[in-house]
């Protein structure tokens, strides 16, 4: 870090001069101030900035961008791969930003950007109000939602995504705007591409009472407890419409007893007594080692959860898949490996269901796209001790490739961007996986709000280099408004090829992604029946090469 002190000099005259606080690379604080979740990120920022406001914000965008210099934001510091820490970039924390107000219909909440779970969660309790959450404390709020926010309160009220209703944003020149529908849509999902986000507006509920706690069953077979209990709760489903006040999160943690699997329960209704009952049933699906479930508050439900989670890891070990069902294929794999789990608290598996008002079609756009009803997994093999930091990302790496191979067809064709293991990825192939066919809309937003690239170190990741420029109309003959492209490239297998260099290639085009345009009649994706052309050559203009296929019948969906 020797050669920073030069590059600090003017900095330092600067936020100096601006009365704005600051962290060096030299000060005695430094260490501990660029601590965050990963502990085996090793990039040191240039200088770690603490602005109080969001006029010292404009302040410092400002700066950065006459001087070219590279920046990231954080809040909780949970970003998995630790990319809030980037070599020699600047580091802005917003946890100064953590004010909380509630309309005065009490149907919405205006939640500054630098907000934590835990301050979201207990202001609104006194309130006698909720609001999505995630239930680790110490994650920053508006990450959480922007990304998606699967959360112990979705079958009830829907994602942290579905509850965004306006944002205060600052664009590339510094300044603060409103952000509009359009800049909207590219919020829900893909915030962190859209400037620093100084407040979200989100929708709250009526939250009096809360019944929560954990259901641990019997481990010492865990395989097959794991197995069995996806069984019974599989039939349950079949036969039984589970309450959307209801939602349960299937877990495996290391514990001072040892590794145990249990289920996270979460009653988010006023009628106590109907949500023991369903306790009590949970309880009896496999044999119980004992059943937690309690009324509580949410500061202490909170801070029950945060005991659950370390405060840094070592590794990189964060993977997800998402499926349709816990087939029992499926959970014979799953339940095979968890034998085998390293028992290191920061080893863990989750299990998200999305049932309810998100899995579904919305009134809103967005580029959130995994819409119909699944299980989303959380595979952390992470450790904290470094020294079994390799087992535990094997760990979770076979898991990963073995619920790749053992049903295709039951996996959702896009993963969730929080978990989403990036490393050795292109960002275009990133951005495919995470967006599908809203991928092309997420760059193409960006490249609107954010031409020059000022916010270049975003969650996703973006080339500009090999950005597609889309030509969009609406199709005035019809009744319904949609939006076709005239010329558009996605979900395109790409080829590389040195220069120079001859290869012969095949392409496979998915035609799901490759076909599909955007009604806004339906609020939905739809795939038309016809003939396809598929035109190859270096240009749009210029393209020796054709193939075509059919399809055979119109559909349509809302997600991918």
């Amino acid at each position: 870090m020797s050669d920073m002190k030069p590059a600090t000099s003017a900095l330092e005259t600067f936020l100096k001069a601006k009365s704005i606080k600051y962290t060096l690379p030299f000060s005695d604080e430094y260490t501990q101030a660029r601590k965050v979740f990963s502990a085996s990120r090793p990039d040191n920022p240039l200088a770690i900035l603490y602005p109080q406001t969001a006029s010292e914000i404009s302040t410092l965008i400002k700066y950065a961008k006459a001087n070219a210099l590279p920046f990231t934001l954080r809040t909780g510091g949970h970003n998995l791969e630790g990319r809030t820490l980037v070599e020699n970039a600047l580091l802005i924390d917003l946890r100064a930003l953590n004010k909380i107000s509630i309309s005065e219909d009490r149907q919405s909440a205006t939640i500054q950007g630098g907000t934590l779970q835990e301050e979201v969660g207990k202001y609104l309790w006194t309130e006698g109000l909720g609001t999505p959450i995630g239930a680790v404390p110490s994650v920053g709020y508006v990450g959480w939602a922007m990304y998606g926010g699967y959360g112990p309160f979705s079958s009830n009220w829907g994602l942290g995504v579905d509850q965004i209703l306006g944002a205060t944003i600052m664009n590339p020149d510094g300044e603060i705007v409103t952000a509009d529908k359009t800049i909207l849509q590219g919020i829900r999902g893909a915030g962190g591409l859209f400037g620093v986000i100084l407040d979200l507006t989100v929708k709250v509920y009526p939250l009096p009472n809360l019944l929560a706690g954990g259901i641990f069953f019997e481990s010492s077979d865990i395989e097959k407890t794991f197995v069995d209990f996806n069984a019974a709760y599989q039939s349950l489903l079949d036969t039984e419409s589970l309450p959307p006040q209801l939602t349960l999160q299937q877990m495996v943690v290391n514990a001072p007893p040892g590794r145990m699997y249990g289920v996270s329960f979460v009653w988010s209704g006023s009628d106590v007594q109907e949500g023991q009952r369903w306790s009590d049933k949970i309880a009896t699906l496999v044999p119980l080692m004992v059943n937690t479930v309690a009324a509580t508050t949410m500061p202490e439900w909170l801070a029950g959860n945060g005991h659950l989670v370390p405060a840094t890891v070592y590794g990189s070990g964060n993977f997800t898949h998402s499926v349709h069902s816990i087939s029992p294929a499926v959970a014979r794999v799953i339940g095979r490996r968890l034998r085998d789990m390293p028992q290191d608290p920061g080893t863990m598996l989750s299990i998200h269901q999305l049932r309810g008002p998100s899995a579904k079609p919305q009134d809103h756009a967005s580029v959130f796209v995994a819409r119909e009803p699944h299980f989303m997994l959380e595979i952390l093999g992470y450790a904290t001790v470094q020294e079994v930091t390799v087992e535990a990302e094997r760990w979770a790496e076979g898991i990963l490739g073995e619920m790749g191979a053992v049903e295709p067809e039951n996996l959702l064709a896009t993963a969730y961007v929080s978990l989403f293991n990036t490393r050795g990825k292109e960002a275009d192939e990133v951005l495919e996986k995470v967006y599908g066919s809203m991928a092309t809309v997420v760059k193409d937003l960006k490249l609107g709000f954010d031409r020059d690239n000022v916010f270049s170190l975003t969650v996703p990741a973006l080339e500009y280099q090999s950005q597609i420029q889309l030509l969009y109309y609406k199709d005035w003959s019809l009744s319904v408004q949609i939006f076709r492209p005239i010329k558009e490239l996605k979900g395109i297998d790409k080829v590389f090829a040195e220069e120079g260099q001859m290869e012969k290639a095949t392409i496979s085009v998915p035609k799901k992604y490759a076909t599909s345009f955007w009604d806004e009649y339906r609020n939905a994706w739809v795939q038309e029946t016809g003939r396809y052309t598929v035109l190859v050559g270096v240009s749009s203009d210029d393209t020796p090469l054709s193939a075509g296929f059919d399809v055979a019948q119109t559909v349509w969906w809302n997600g991918l």
